[in-house]
């Protein structure tokens, strides 16, 4: 099994001359970027590797001065870029309300999938890069120095600033691959993406099956098969995000373009600080339990967040956060330290009473956080009845299903 990662450094150019080849040279393949989106897009989506490159290499090459593989690395990136947004359309499914009521009154909604043709304009690149591939565009020097190509005739050199951990990449199990040049403010950084094989995660080898709820009220909690629960707090994340949605609204009401540039800014910081949350809290989970644990999470692809119960002043901060990419972080990071994710069904898993199995939604009271069975009486938080349930999950995933789900039937009512 690969796993992929990206080390991110900064960098500083050796003089001005530099920043500015460097500056070009990113420019421009932003430029070829948006050449190469218009040609998909007019073209059904077109995005065989061969297939541009054909068509659009040379064009690339004259008209905006890249070298040979940087106008690969252009149809690469865009193509890359499409594959990212089709992924992203899949996953949020068009829905709407019928009009219709079910058997209980409640509404009926479907669900319409989406794909690259719900687009209304090619995928836009706003932000200069540069995309270059180690030996032929870049490449590690002595004394933590980076050899980077640019559009003139000689490469430039950059410092690697604080590179304190870059050598462990160095130590022949990792394969070091493309390298992102991005300039944020007046700091310029490097993003390689590394590459290391591992050994193929085994059943077998669990020596921890935990089940992971995610939530606002928490952002995640943990059940094990010790019977031991972990809860992680997001109370202050809600205070945080109450915050620059107050800010957002104030800024939104002037319509200035200082109050929209400053939008723009306060959007990019809450996207770094959600980014670095997740961060914080997959770590902490992949070390609380070590390595050879089986992590369980539902699967909530196409899963829709029913805001319309949610009084209208809070949806934003109630039924939105990055668990997708908290997802992504927990498995790379469980995978570098000899552990697997499994992804299980949703059905039930907050409704299933974990003593004697009776399934019923109205056992769970959203406003007390409070699971009670109306069957045998047992009671507890109604987070701790879902991680309950996906480790439970896990267990059976461990023992031979791999498609484990509740299912309800008479004996469960």
């Amino acid at each position: 099994m690969d796993q992929s990662i990206v080390i991110k450094y900064q960098i500083k150019p050796k003089s001005h001359t530099d920043e500015k080849s460097l500056a070009q040279a990113m420019e421009q393949f932003r430029l070829a970027c948006n050449y190469i989106s218009q040609y998909i897009f007019e073209h059904d989506f077109e995005r065989s590797q061969t297939k541009l490159n054909n068509k659009l290499y040379h064009p690339i090459r004259d008209k905006f001065g890249l070298k040979a593989q940087m106008a690969q690395s252009a149809i690469r990136c865009t193509v890359a870029r499409y594959k990212t947004v089709k992924t992203q359309l899949a996953r949020h499914p068009f829905c709407y309300d019928t009009g219709k009521k079910d058997e209980n009154g409640k509404p009926i909604w479907k669900s319409i999938p989406r794909d690259l043709n719900w687009l209304g304009k090619p995928v836009f690149f706003h932000r200069p890069q540069l995309d270059l591939q180690r030996g032929r565009d870049w490449s590690y020097q002595k004394d933590n120095q980076i050899s980077l190509n640019t559009l003139q005739k000689k490469r430039i050199i950059a410092d690697l600033i604080e590179p304190k951990g870059f050598k462990q990449y160095l130590d022949g199990t990792w394969k070091l691959g493309l390298a992102k040049v991005l300039k944020v403010g007046q700091k310029w950084y490097l993003h390689i993406s590394a590459t290391k094989t591992f050994s193929d995660y085994q059943k077998g080898q669990s020596q921890h099956v935990v089940g992971i709820d995610r939530g606002l009220h928490f952002l995640t909690t943990s059940y094990d098969e010790k019977g031991q629960t972990a809860f992680y707090s997001g109370k202050k994340v809600m205070q945080i995000r109450r915050k620059y949605k107050r800010l957002r609204a104030q800024l939104q009401s002037k319509g200035t373009k200082s109050a929209k540039r400053k939008l723009k800014k306060i959007g990019q910081r809450e996207n770094r600080w959600m980014t670095d949350v997740n961060h914080q809290l997959s770590k902490t989970l992949v070390d609380k339990y070590g390595s050879n644990t089986l992590f369980v999470l539902e699967d909530l692809t196409g899963v829709r967040f029913a805001t319309e119960q949610h009084d209208k002043d809070y949806r934003y901060e109630d039924v939105s956060w990055a668990f997708y990419q908290l997802e992504q972080f927990l498995t790379y990071k469980a995978h570098l330290n000899h552990s697997e994710v499994v992804k299980v069904a949703t059905n039930y898993t907050s409704q299933r009473c974990p003593k004697c199995g009776r399934i019923n939604k109205a056992n769970r009271d959203h406003h007390k956080h409070l699971y009670t069975c109306d069957k045998c009486g047992y009671s507890t938080n109604d987070d701790r009845i879902g991680a309950i349930n996906i480790q439970l999950l896990g267990t059976r995933y461990i023992s031979g299903n791999d498609q484990p789900r509740f299912v309800k039937t008479t004996d469960s009512e």
